[in-house]
């Protein structure tokens, strides 16, 4: 769901659960020439608030880590960190919200 919403947004989906040593990048994607580790995180109903708020410090660290990881495969390109959050409260129409460089 979130690979499509940034396909539609003009961004090349690179991979999709992509295992690194270090810990695992749910979408890898290209916007322009800027790589981009995308963290998608889904909610259904109010519960637990929106979904970006559910990234936490040990989270950001994670993805901090990945991206220093991924500096050795890209090493002439600018990376940075996103986090895309789906509502589900309609499943019918899921509300997405993108947060472009969410942790610096």
């Amino acid at each position: 769901m979130a690979a499509e919403y940034l396909t539609k947004l003009k961004y090349k989906i690179l991979a999709r659960n992509l295992r690194l040593a270090v810990g695992e990048i749910d979408i890898l994607a290209q916007d322009k020439k800027t790589i981009v580790i995308v963290e998608v995180k889904t909610v259904r109903g109010e519960g637990f608030g929106l979904a970006q708020e559910l990234v936490r410090y040990k989270k950001q660290e994670k993805l901090k880590l990945l991206a220093r990881a991924l500096t050795q495969k890209y090493p002439n390109s600018t990376l940075r960190i996103d986090v895309i959050g789906v509502d589900l409260s309609d499943p019918i129409v899921p509300k997405f919200e993108h947060l472009i460089n969410a942790v610096t």
